[in-house]
């Protein structure tokens, strides 16, 4: 068996998380696998590095002057190149949409060096999410190897004249991670996992029994007034049903922030004790909590997807998604920002069990937890050694 080298670009939690499991696979078909930090989330990306124990071979310094993406992109093309340069792998690997994974495959391309993008093929066809949109779009034309993770995602490559013969359907690996997350956490689940949050776990221990709803809202098209009516429609379902609370990790950027404790400040007491802000989730506890939840209100895709691994119905606070295979599977409903019809969508999670049922998707349109070991086998054909996320 032939040892290559791998080059993965991570610079997000999103990415660090679907990543894990490609880079166990490999690793466990003996290749050798490398991982370039990029630093856009560098609070939460340390400790996940730690949890799916896979150090940084390097760690890029953005030195960004600002948060304008013109400068982002910029840094990143400096560090990745240098970085390239040092290490010289055989293959990169990027997933997903961010400008890491853009900067990473335009990279690859410069240097004439094979690229392979995970979670391929995801298109709203619109404009937003801006500037992930754009950006998958442009990995597509830089990538060899093409990893969508539905039929939905290999369709819309090959609308875009992309091989078929480059083309490999394999699943999400957030499927993979979710699930494996799940049976670690089993022995220190809810108000006794340290993971979350103190007052998180005080919260969910003096409303055990309640029903909860988890909620997350962070992206750019939901800032400003939109989030606030997020705000707005989470205090009025808590008020309409007794024995219901809300759990919302609030992201820290102030855009997002101070709207939303804002908003939460002003509610009566009656209300406002039953919904509890807390900091964002790391990974583990994230998991632990969708397991625990009765459905999420979220605008993140990547909660739609392990939502998914959980059978647990999702409210999508977004006009379009590019994960539609949950919709169209009727596990997730795109409410947008409409306070009555979340609300509305919400009682009837709440209050008719049939409507519940419904929305139990118990198989993953996104995967069955071995998407991983897939783009394993292609990248490095050879006999399996019982590659799994960890050992």
């Amino acid at each position: 068996m032939q040892k290559k080298t791998f080059l993965t670009c991570l610079g997000t939690r999103p990415e660090i998380i679907k990543m894990a499991p490609v880079y166990k696979a490999l690793q466990a078909r003996g290749q050798h696998v490398q991982i370039i930090h990029t630093g856009q989330h560098e609070a939460v990306a340390h400790e996940l590095y730690r949890f799916f124990d896979m150090p940084p071979d390097i760690v890029i310094d953005l030195q960004r002057k600002s948060s304008a993406l013109a400068h982002l992109t910029s840094a990143l093309t400096d560090g990745l190149a240098e970085a390239v340069r040092s290490l010289q792998p055989d293959v990169i690997l990027v997933q997903g949409d961010t400008s890491s994974a853009f900067v990473g495959a335009l990279t690859g391309y410069y240097d004439d060096i094979p690229v392979a993008h995970v979670e391929a093929g995801l298109r709203t066809h619109q404009r937003d999410p801006f500037p992930e949109e754009k950006n998958r779009e442009l990995i597509g034309r830089l990538a060899r190897w093409h990893f969508p993770p539905t039929e939905q995602a290999r369709d819309n490559l090959r609308a875009e004249n992309i091989a078929n013969d480059n083309i490999f359907m394999v699943g999400n690996t957030v499927i993979d991670a979710a699930l494996w997350t799940r049976d670690r956490l089993q022995h220190a689940a809810g108000e006794n996992n340290p993971a979350i949050p103190a007052n998180a776990r005080t919260f969910l221990r003096q409303h055990r029994g309640d029903r909860l709803i988890l909620i997350t809202a962070h992206r750019r098209e939901n800032w400003g007034a939109p989030i606030r009516q997020i705000a707005q429609a989470a205090a009025a379902i808590v008020a309409q049903h007794d024995g219901v609370v809300a759990l919302w990790p609030v992201h820290p950027n102030p855009a997002v922030r101070s709207d939303v404790e804002r908003e939460i400040a002003a509610l009566p007491s009656s209300v406002r004790e039953r919904i509890c802000l807390t900091d964002p989730l790391d990974y583990p506890a994230l998991i632990d909590l969708l397991v625990r939840c009765h459905f999420t209100l979220t605008d993140s895709g990547g909660i739609q997807e392990e939502a998914s691994a959980f059978a647990k119905p999702v409210l999508i606070a977004r006009t379009s998604t590019e994960r539609q295979e949950l919709v169209e599977a009727g596990g997730a409903l795109l409410v947008g920002t409409d306070i009555a019809l979340i609300c509305e969508q919400a009682r009837l999670l709440l209050d008719d069990s049939a409507t519940y049922r419904r929305m139990q998707v118990h198989q993953s349109p996104f995967g069955d937890g071995h998407a991983a070991q897939r783009i394993a086998a292609i990248l490095a054909p050879a006999p399996s050694y019982g590659a799994e996320i960890a050992s």
